[in-house]
């Protein structure tokens, strides 16, 4: 099974940078802020577009998945998490709450 339709993240997070996801986000308390804007953002003020899995080629324990996320005010950007044992929980628990935008909207169904 294919994890992603990116080949590394750094391609991926490039190829976002490309669609218009620039900014990266970081968790600050209970908000994820925007680094470019600074504005600080609550779940539900977000949308999960897309995100994609990766598992290191030297070391299968570097795992991590690219999210990309656009606010109700349309701002776009990505943030990075590690899974499994260095997972940053606080951020997982926060992404969780993150409504996933329908894809058959984004195929014209």
């Amino acid at each position: 099974m294919k994890l992603s339709k990116y080949r590394t993240m750094v391609d991926a997070l490039n190829k976002l940078s490309q669609k218009g996801y620039k900014n990266g986000f970081k968790l600050r308390d209970k908000f994820l802020e925007s680094l470019g804007s600074g504005k600080k953002y609550r779940p539900e003020d977000l949308c999960i577009v897309e995100y994609h899995r990766f598992e290191g080629e030297t070391n299968p324990s570097d795992m991590s998945v690219v999210f990309a996320l656009r606010s109700k005010n349309g701002e776009k950007g990505t943030v990075v998490s590690s899974y499994g044992t260095y997972a940053n929980m606080s951020l997982i628990s926060f992404l969780d709450k993150v409504k996933i935008q329908d894809r058959t909207a984004v195929a014209g169904k």
